[in-house]
């Protein structure tokens, strides 16, 4: 039988951060907190395969990696802070270099949420919802927002984003969850990465896409068969200079067939990702020791990036009347 429980994880600006934590009959478990809805736990047979800090205070702020926490309304960059919605002009947060990103300044991972719970048989789930009005993140509309995590006894977790809306306005949030498979989460060296994508979205130096696509085949960025990401990171290194990722790859959506895998080389512990959308973001970081690259590998399952901006990306207006709903699914398996 599945199981919630709660305890109370800190305080964040007097008030008090709920965690909870949704446990399987096998004793697996994911963690949850009401600040940034975010995604603090998920452990297997023992084992985390997400990496998390332990206290509010260093979730709290933008500076921290966003850190598993829920993002939006609209994930990623949105070139010069403006879009067109229908006709109609508007401007956002500039946050980053004149651009917006991961919402502007008010965006989902610094709220608070309210939060309910259900459980079931055989699975359960806890709803973070939130009231957000136009004056409060400098979109048009004011919406009604639903991030829903669910655990189930076949280790499996869905995390479904809801949203309605009094206003024309965009929708595209995502969790940026960072991965790290490997026993001590130290380093990347036994992390794969396959990515069911042929080609990434051209960048420029403000990391804003261009609206070209590059194919992968014969680059660093060649996912296609599972590669270890401290491999790609020398073969990018040699290629372009970077040693980093922080790249869009164009996937299929898919109910049945992954966007992604992530494995680790030293054991037989998988996560096989899904989604209803086009793009992924993939990113190295060191959220846990700054003095190594890297320690993390964060994945944004999304629509592409600025894709208002950009024909053929994907359409991410939400419309009054019209509510919108998406999920991203994460299977752990072994093999």
């Amino acid at each position: 039988m599945m199981e919630i429980t709660t305890d109370i994880f800190g305080q964040h600006e007097g008030q008090n951060i709920d965690r909870y934590t949704i446990k399987n009959a096998a004793g697996n478990y994911i963690q949850v907190l009401t600040l940034g809805a975010i995604w603090q736990g998920f452990v297997v047979n023992g084992k985390p395969l997400i990496v998390h800090f332990d206290s509010v205070d260093r979730y709290a702020g933008p500076a921290n990696y966003c850190l598993c926490k829920s993002v939006g309304r609209v994930a990623g960059r949105l070139t010069n802070a403006q879009a067109t919605i229908n006709g109609q002009d508007y401007h956002f947060d500039q946050n980053e270099n004149g651009n917006t990103l991961h919402g502007g300044f008010n965006g989902f991972t610094e709220l608070i949420w309210n939060a309910t719970q259900e459980t079931r048989e055989h699975d359960a789930s806890v709803t973070f919802s939130r009231h957000i009005d136009s004056a409060d993140d400098n979109f048009p509309g004011d919406i009604d927002v639903t991030i829903t995590f669910t655990f189930n006894d076949d280790n499996e977790v869905a995390i479904t984003f809801g949203a309605k809306t009094t206003a024309a306005t965009l929708f595209n949030p995502t969790n940026h969850a960072y991965f790290n498979l490997t026993d001590g989460q130290a380093d990347l060296t036994s992390q794969e990465l396959k990515i069911n994508a042929d080609r990434r979205l051209e960048l420029n130096e403000e990391k804003l896409p261009t609206g070209k696509f590059l194919a992968v085949k014969g680059t660093g960025y060649d996912f296609t068969d599972a590669t270890v990401v401290t491999k790609a990171l020398t073969d990018i290194e040699a290629q372009t200079g970077k040693i980093e990722i922080d790249d869009a790859f164009e996937v299929t959506p898919s109910d049945d067939q992954p966007i992604a895998v992530l494995s680790d080389t030293n054991s037989n512990r998988h996560v096989a990702i899904y989604s209803d959308r086009n793009g992924l973001v993939v990113y190295t970081a060191n959220p846990q020791d700054d003095s190594k690259p890297y320690n993390a590998l964060a994945t944004e399952a999304q629509m592409l990036p600025d894709a208002i901006n950009h024909d053929g990306f994907g359409d991410i207006v939400l419309e009054p009347g019209q509510p919108k709903e998406y999920t991203i699914r994460y299977k752990y398996y072994e093999a």
